[in-house]
C-alpha cells in the first residue's frame, strides 16, 4: 500500500494544542479534588511521615495515566486518519506532563 502520511497544517497543531491543554487543565483539576483527602496540608511540620503523601502521589499518577490512556484509546478510533499521526506526540508529552504536575499538586 502506498503510504498516507499527511502532514498536519499549523491550524491543526495549533488546535490539537488548545485541547492538549484544556484536557490537561480538566484532568489536573478533578483529580486534584479526588486526591484532596489524602496526604498532609503542611510539609514542614515535625514528624511528617511520606507515606500519606506517597499514597496521594501514586493515587493522582494511576489515575492520571488511566485518563491519558483512556482519552488516546478513544481518539484514535474518533480522529480522521490524517491527525492521527499528532496522537502520539500528544500522548507522550501528556505523560512527562504526569510527573511535571505533581509539583503543583503539592
Amino acid at each position: 500500500m502506498a503510504d498516507i502520511s499527511e502532514k498536519s497544517s499549523k491550524s491543526a497543531l495549533v488546535a490539537g494544542l488548545l485541547y492538549f491543554v484544556a484536557f490537561e487543565t480538566v484532568a489536573f483539576f478533578s483529580l486534584q479534588f479526588l486526591t484532596s483527602g489524602l496526604g498532609e496540608a503542611n510539609q514542614y511540620q515535625e514528624e511528617n511521615t511520606i507515606v500519606s503523601n506517597w499514597v496521594k502521589t501514586m493515587v493522582f499518577v494511576v489515575a492520571h495515566l488511566l485518563l491519558v490512556v483512556a482519552a488516546m484509546l478513544v481518539l484514535s478510533n474518533r480522529m480522521p486518519r490524517r491527525y492521527r499521526g499528532q496522537l502520539m506526540g500528544w500522548f507522550y508529552l501528556s505523560l512527562v506532563m504526569t510527573f511535571v504536575l505533581i509539583i503543583p499538586l503539592f
